[in-house]
C-alpha cells in the first residue's frame, strides 16, 4: 500500500469520521453513522482504496 492521502485530507477524514461515530453513539443519527470508522481507518492508514482506483493522490510528496 502506497500512501495517497495528504495532511489536510487525513485530518478532515479523522474529524468527520469521529463526528459521525459520536453522533451515531448518541443516537442523533442512525447506525449508518458508524461508517465513520472507515474514515478514521483510512486516515490512520494514510491510504484510500477508492482514491487508488480513481488514480487520485492528495499528498505532495508521494
Amino acid at each position: 500500500m502506497t500512501r495517497n492521502l495528504g495532511q489536510f485530507d487525513r485530518l478532515a477524514r479523522l474529524v468527520l469520521g469521529a463526528l459521525l461515530i459520536v453522533l451515531a453513539a448518541m443516537g442523533t443519527i442512525g447506525v449508518w453513522g458508524y461508517l465513520g470508522v472507515i474514515f478514521v481507518g483510512t486516515a490512520f492508514l494514510n491510504f484510500c482504496p477508492i482514491y487508488r482506483i480513481l488514480g487520485i493522490k492528495t499528498c505532495s510528496d508521494c
